[in-house]
């Protein structure tokens, strides 16, 4: 059975991968591509593909890898609905608009909202003479 699925490709802690086409009883390691359909660098996310050969290797009877049937759907190259790729107990990750993004309150953020609220506290009042800091609450 043909399998289209990923190929690392990149060095340690840099991965790259490519679109290959192979013969599933050989590990993606390998190297015993029939065909290469295209890269995908998953540090920037940026995937290139090859529409018409994946389309004709398809048709052919090569399965999709879980990752790569989700990367052409991204690219809609193929229709459908994506495949949770990760293991069976964890659920799929849903995209939340960046508007609906919960805020992440850190130790840093919560230190300086923190000073702020402590200077608006404390006001000067001037009498002419001299200055004096009072301290409200």
């Amino acid at each position: 059975m043909l399998k289209i699925r990923l190929q690392r490709v990149g060095r340690k802690h840099d991965p790259s991968f490519r679109v290959v086409v192979s013969d599933a009883r050989y590990a993606a390691k390998s190297g015993k591509a029939l065909e290469v359909l295209g890269t995908y660098n998953a540090r920037f996310g940026t995937p290139t593909f090859k529409p018409e050969r994946i389309k004709e290797w398809i048709g052919k009877g090569a399965q999709l890898s879980d990752t790569v049937h989700n990367l052409l759907i991204d690219a809609k190259i193929i229709e459908g609905k994506k495949i949770n790729a990760l293991p069976k107990k964890t659920p799929i990750k849903k995209e939340v608009p960046a508007e609906a993004a919960p805020v992440v309150v850190t130790s840093d953020t919560m230190t300086s909202s923190m000073e702020e609220a402590s200077n608006e506290e404390t006001s000067s009042v001037d009498d002419g003479s001299s200055t004096t800091e009072v301290s409200v609450g």
